[in-house]
């Protein structure tokens, strides 16, 4: 008899499950189920996970990433928008978070009522490097003690001063984790001690605090926010080809673009960006779905200057009134593959340029060179479902180099059709490394 591993993602849309062989990586079999978040989002991962069991096989474990319910929703706090607030956003979007507001600067009460209104599942504080002043992290601490904001708090500032902010956030009944500094030196960003504890406070927090299931084993099932297990598969694919790789993941709600590159001596030396570099990084584009959000695919197309014909726009409003809508003739089909084909051209841009932390005059940083990158991945239901999408993904991408920065010159676009980023990185973070390695190895045939 196999014994298989399950892998789940329960998505706000659909669940996908996929079994996986536990010694070999064989991908067994894959399942979809409308996600079901009216009833028991047990009762849509059940039905899911059933179907894509062989038969013969025997389940012996059951892993678990979801974004359902608005997935991970993180307020940040930190000294000022260029530095360490900056810091702190990247290394909160390589944990899969959906950054919903930015507080940085002189922080008043209305500071505090924005953070609170804006609804975050966890905030992340952080400002000065190690050894540097603390005045601005002190103040922001106390604002936030006095504030109404009850959230966990994970701290990843300066150092010296953690003690005292343990003390402060605590006594004032926050729920605190204290890790190392996002930025212990200037240009040097360190997001992976963050970013281990944000997905601590998902697991211990978040998911038991949206109420999607009222079975205790759910919570236990779930090892990861599925962005986070999309990027620990992604830096897993990149090690084992030895490559720049570059996926975009075209979505109902959001388009998230993931990159892993290799550092540039230049941009890390001297000249690096105060913030430093985030080689292994994730973006997420609210705006860009092509069922929820699609008429702000539309806008932010056009903005781009890119052409939209009318009947995309009429189409998109169409899809935004109607969310669960599902193309079925080969017109619909078209028109959401080309929508799609808009999402990730604006997105990969914006990934790309950087972005712009404390308001929409504030410079663009942390841009990204992508000429060198050897492999693009696309996923998404649209992609999966659509035996054109390499080529239109690749024109979308590659052939886009109108967009001010350099896109992929020589890339093989290839799609993620059995699902396996995320399975895989759900795989490594329980420990079955190998398997990982074998279930992408095969899906991407290298």
């Amino acid at each position: 008899m196999t014994n298989a591993v399950m892998c789940v993602d329960v998505g706000s849309t659909y669940t996908k499950a996929a079994a996986v062989d536990a010694a070999t990586g064989v991908l067994l079999g894959t399942a979809s189920h409308p996600t079901t978040l009216g009833t028991d989002v047990m009762d849509g991962l059940t039905a899911a996970a059933e179907a894509a069991v062989p038969p013969g096989a025997n389940v012996i474990d059951t892993l678990v990433c979801s974004s359902a319910g608005g997935g991970l929703r993180l307020g940040v706090i930190g000294n000022e928008p260029l530095v360490t607030a900056r810091a702190a956003y990247r290394a909160g979007l390589s944990a899969g978070a959906r950054v919903v507001e930015v507080c940085a600067g002189a922080i008043g009460a209305a500071d505090m009522e924005r953070l609170a209104e804006a609804r975050p599942d966890v905030l992340l504080l952080a400002g000065g490097t190690d050894g540097g002043d603390e005045t601005a992290l002190r103040t922001h601490a106390e604002a936030l003690a006095a504030s109404g904001v009850r959230v966990p708090v994970v701290f990843a500032g300066n150092a010296a001063a953690a003690a005292d902010i343990r003390k402060l956030l605590t006594g004032a009944g926050l729920d605190l984790t204290c890790v190392d500094n996002v930025l212990p030196r200037i240009g040097d960003l360190s997001p992976v001690p963050a970013r281990t504890a944000l997905r601590e406070v998902f697991l211990r927090h978040v998911i038991a605090g949206k109420h999607l299931s009222a079975r205790a084993d759910f919570t236990d099932m779930v090892k990861a926010a599925t962005p986070d297990a999309v990027l620990t598969g992604i830096e897993l694919l990149t090690d084992l080809l030895g490559e720049d790789l570059l996926a975009v993941d075209v979505g109902g709600a959001t388009t998230d673009v993931y990159s892993v590159l290799t550092p540039d001596a230049e941009r890390s030396g001297p000249r690096a960006e105060a913030a430093g570099t985030a080689w292994r990084s994730r973006t997420v584009e609210g705006d860009l779905g092509v069922r929820h959000t699609a008429t702000g695919v539309v806008e932010a197309a056009e903005a781009d200057g890119l052409d939209v014909p009318a009947a995309i726009r009429g189409a998109a409003r169409h899809r935004a009134e109607h969310p669960d809508f599902r193309a079925e003739t080969e017109a619909e089909q078209r028109i959401d593959a080309e929508l799609s084909a808009l999402a990730a051209t604006v997105a990969v841009g914006r990934h790309a340029r950087g972005e712009r932390i404390g308001g929409p005059t504030e410079p663009l940083r942390g841009g990204k060179d992508l000429a060198a990158v050897e492999l693009v991945i696309g996923s998404g239901g649209v992609l999966r479902r659509d035996p054109e999408s390499p080529q239109w993904l690749s024109e979308a991408v590659c052939d886009h180099t109108a967009g001010g920065f350099r896109p992929p010159t020589a890339a093989r676009v290839v799609i993620d059709a059995s699902y396996a980023l995320a399975p895989a990185g759900l795989l490594v973070t329980a420990g079955h490394r190998q398997a990982a390695e074998a279930l992408l190895l095969s899906a991407f045939d290298v």
